[in-house]
């Protein structure tokens, strides 16, 4: 009782009588609390929405349901390719976070799984930005401010519903990183060293991100030694996985986006080529008004406070380059997961840095809080709103989507569309039409927005293995068609 009194006496200021200051920390801690279980509800309610409403697709649900069900069944974080060929999806990604949803798995065998778990834990980590933010600024009001900032923000919201692509593990590095961030900040590095180890299995760019915060542990903490070391095993996980993982894993032996940073060499040697042969062509891949729409809509909100901790702003900087050099409009959105390696360190630098501003941090942050809500017209809850009616059972394509799937073996070799290829990816084999490697069953939608409106070209294909005396239609409705081979 004594520390908790002690504690809300700092947070609310030395004129506050202790009792007030008690009762006022109490009840913004369960303000917090509580707006972090709502926000998980809302979030999973919703992702449950937007699955049952078939607007998931193969990619990128369906490739990470798969590989967390092989992994279940003895195969190591195996997908099949759109072709239908078998590769360790580390070929991909540097993600072997994803096989640590196996064992849940066994308990609920289910891509929802995925879907709710990425929203729980998103929306898990206002709890560290609440505690840093509590802690470095001494104002239970800012604490609260700067939580509300976290949940309401809309690469946060991105993150926590990834809206019709399914989730991605790097998407559970939003959270890993700020409890990250919030161990480090307390000197306590066992669990740091355990988060820090979890973010970096999302993805291959997120161990040098943690690494950085190594630069400002040895500057801001006067840990040198620790700091070193931090920097030292970041940057050397990340350029492992770049040079050794990916490329042992990928058929091509090469990341299969190269072709995205193919302006500025795609590889790694030859970007590394390139930064010294033609360092203008990075200026030429970055400079474009999307691009800097992006930028700004990641740090306008937050009142330039990052730019007081530019150490912890540093941290940024990997995952920021790599969007913005890309050639993929996708990856300079904020709807979607490509923010998940920046979002942390902004909201860290951000709270870190209203503390260096010198002024009452409950008003900045109050200020920072009204920014963010602006934003909230691009959130995710309302294109899912309007999926509600599509998941309705007695909604007649809802109703013929869940016809053709039950026609279909739980082990039977598949080829799909696109979109309805994401709800039969728990198995070992599955293609994307109009590729049948080894398949002996088709499951076709023609509105499928895969093929980009070009129903001619959906149509010659479907007319191929409709007049085939080895393949006969078992299902058809509303577009919809299943096909057996005989």
């Amino acid at each position: 009782m004594a520390t908790e009194l002690s504690v809300a006496e700092g947070a609310l200021g030395r004129t506050a009588s202790p009792v007030s200051a008690l009762r006022e920390a109490t009840l913004t801690r369960r303000v917090v609390y509580s707006a972090m279980v709502v926000y998980a509800l809302l979030f999973a309610a919703a992702a449950v929405v937007v699955y049952l409403s078939f607007q998931e697709q193969r990619l990128d649900l369906g490739d990470m349901a798969q590989a967390v069900w092989s992994t279940a069944h003895g195969h190591f974080l195996q997908v099949t390719t759109p072709s239908g060929h078998e590769v360790v999806r580390l070929g991909l990604h540097a993600d072997p976070f994803l096989a640590l949803f196996a064992p849940l798995w066994w308990l609920w065998p289910s891509p929802l799984l995925l879907l709710v778990v990425q929203a729980v834990a998103v929306a898990s980590g206002v709890l560290p930005v609440y505690w840093l933010a509590r802690k470095h600024l001494a104002s239970e009001r800012a604490a609260a401010h700067f939580a509300f900032i976290y949940l309401l923000f809309p690469a946060t919201q991105y993150n926590a519903l990834t809206d019709k692509t399914g989730p991605h593990p790097v998407s559970f590095a939003v959270p890993l990183i700020l409890y990250a961030i919030w161990f480090l900040y307390t000197d306590r590095l066992l669990p740091f060293a355990v988060m820090a180890l979890l973010a970096a299995s999302t993805k291959e760019e997120i161990p040098i991100a943690i690494g950085c915060l190594g630069i400002w542990y040895a500057v801001r903490r006067g840990r040198r030694v620790a700091g070193a070391v931090i920097f030292a095993l970041g940057t050397v996980a990340t350029l492992v996985d770049l040079l050794l993982v990916i490329p042992h894993y990928s058929p091509t032996g090469h990341s299969p986006f190269a072709g995205r940073y193919a302006g500025i060499g795609g590889t790694p040697r030859g970007i590394a080529h390139t930064l010294v042969s033609d360092p203008l062509a990075f200026a030429h891949a970055v400079a474009s008004w999307h691009k800097l729409v992006f930028v700004l809509l990641l740090f306008i909100p937050f009142l330039g406070l990052w730019a007081l901790e530019p150490l912890i702003l540093l941290c940024a900087i990997p995952e920021l380059a790599v969007d913005l050099l890309s050639s993929e409009p996708l990856q300079t959105q904020i709807q979607g997961h490509y923010t998940a390696g920046i979002l942390p360190f902004v909201l860290a630098a951000t709270v870190l840095g209203t503390a260096r501003l010198g002024r009452d941090p409950a008003r900045v942050s109050f200020y920072a809080l009204a920014a963010v809500a602006l934003l909230m017209v691009v959130s995710p809850l309302i294109p899912a709103g309007a999926d509600l009616a599509d998941a309705q059972p007695s909604n007649p394509a809802h109703e013929a989507k869940s016809g053709a799937l039950a026609a279909v073996p739980d082990d039977a070799r598949v080829a799909a569309s696109q979109e309805i290829a994401g709800y039969l990816s728990e198995r070992r084999f599955i293609s994307i039409f109009p590729f049948t490697h080894g398949a002996r069953w088709i499951v076709v939608d023609e509105r499928d927005t895969s093929y980009g409106g070009d129903e001619a070209r959906f149509r010659r294909n479907m007319r191929r293995y409709e007049h085939d005396p080895r393949w006969r239609e078992v299902y058809s409705a509303r577009g919809i068609a299943v096909l057996r081979k005989r």
